[in-house]
């Protein structure tokens, strides 16, 4: 019996797009072109006609904006959906919040020219393969269980924007290093909204292209007490500061007095991405030893397995994201399968889980003196 075809609804308001988009769909064995629409009126138009397993949704559009379209689908229909994106602040912007409201993923769409078609071809098709297989109410209801938790037990309100170093003395020479993926924006704005001084220099790979992660470190620091910033090359780590990876390049620390500083390669992928988790994690271990805490979380792939295991091996400590409160089991999966995580913590408990754990490893590192 011949497998079922993936339905796949293109919305884009751009007919170039849309053309180029529904051939590569018609190109490959396992998809098939379910309907087209050029706004987010036409696509609710289309749904239930179409009955699609996965939409492409443009992000900025007449009428309806990518966000807004996206609201009325899932208010419809469980589908997944893969976002598409300029690569220009406001694309970066809007596809966070889509991410945030349900989306299950995004593919950056260059301006036109070879780098569009090669975005939306294997990239796409990939995607949309993925997103097939993912259980959407799952993902919904755990965006609805934070939004719950927000409203039951908000923050306390970050302090003014003026980020001391005081009290934290003794996280100069220690680091947290974070690698995530899909899911990750939604992931990250709550544990950097719950998360609060002092804490020593965290560094942050999210597999992100270029232009996307400076607006997602803008949209962190809003939240936080931390200071968040996309990092730039030799930034000097400090305690209470977030250092993310920009993106298409690795972040590599290196060493400088008691901590470290930033190092920007444009070195070739590592495990299949740029950032790469594994690279960060590694040179954290070369750089501050057994005074690692990793922390792994939601996303596809394999990216961090070997940098966790690092991490071990040093005499640091591993964190992982459970299952159960991870858009994409995958990473952080495979870090655990493989001995590289020493425990697991459902996202809204990572906030305590690192605070809690940071205090031992502080604790052990002063026995050690």
């Amino acid at each position: 019996m011949a497998k079922r075809k993936i339905r796949v609804l293109v919305v884009d308001d751009s007919a170039v797009i849309r053309q180029i988009i529904c051939d590569n769909i018609s190109k490959t064995d396992d998809m098939i072109v379910a309907g087209v629409a050029a706004d987010g009126m036409q696509a609710l138009e289309q749904l239930e006609k179409a009955m699609p397993d996965v939409i492409t949704l443009d992000v900025q559009m007449p009428k309806m904006d990518g966000v807004a379209t996206l609201s009325a689908i899932l208010e419809r229909r469980a589908v997944p959906v893969v976002m598409c994106s300029s690569l220009t602040r406001l694309g970066a912007t809007i596809t966070l919040e889509a991410l945030e409201q349900g989306a299950i993923d995004y593919v950056a769409k260059p301006d036109y020219g070879p780098a569009t078609k090669a975005a939306l071809s294997d990239e796409l098709m990939r995607k949309i393969r993925i997103a097939a297989g993912t259980d959407v109410r799952r993902i919904l209801e755990i965006r609805r269980q934070r939004k719950l938790r927000r409203v039951e037990t908000p923050a306390a309100p970050p302090p003014p924007k003026q980020v001391s170093e005081e009290g934290a003395g003794d996280y100069t020479d220690k680091c947290v290093a974070i690698g995530i993926s899909t899911g990750g924006p939604p992931a990250l704005s709550l544990l950097f909204e719950h998360l609060r001084p002092p804490l020593p220099p965290i560094v942050v790979v999210q597999h992100m292209p270029p232009s996307f992660t400076k607006p997602l470190a803008w949209r962190l620091d809003s939240l936080s007490a931390l200071s968040i910033k996309e990092a730039e090359p030799g930034d000097q780590l400090r305690p209470n500061h977030v250092y993310i990876a920009p993106g298409g390049h690795h972040l590599v620390l290196a060493p400088s007095g008691r901590s470290g500083r930033c190092v920007i390669d444009d070195g070739p992928p590592v495990s299949s991405h740029k950032p790469s988790v594994d690279v960060m994690m590694t040179s954290a271990v070369k750089v501050f030893g057994n005074r690692v805490l990793g922390v792994i979380m939601t996303g596809m792939g394999r990216d961090g397995a070997d940098g966790c295991k690092a991490i071990r091996r040093a005499g640091g400590y591993v964190l992982g994201q459970d299952e159960a409160t991870s858009d994409v089991y995958g990473m952080n999966k495979v870090a655990y399968v493989e001995g590289g995580v020493d425990r697991q913590f459902p996202l809204a408990d990572g906030p305590k889980t690192i605070t809690a754990q940071l205090q031992k490893l502080w604790r052990a590192s002063a026995a050690l003196v």
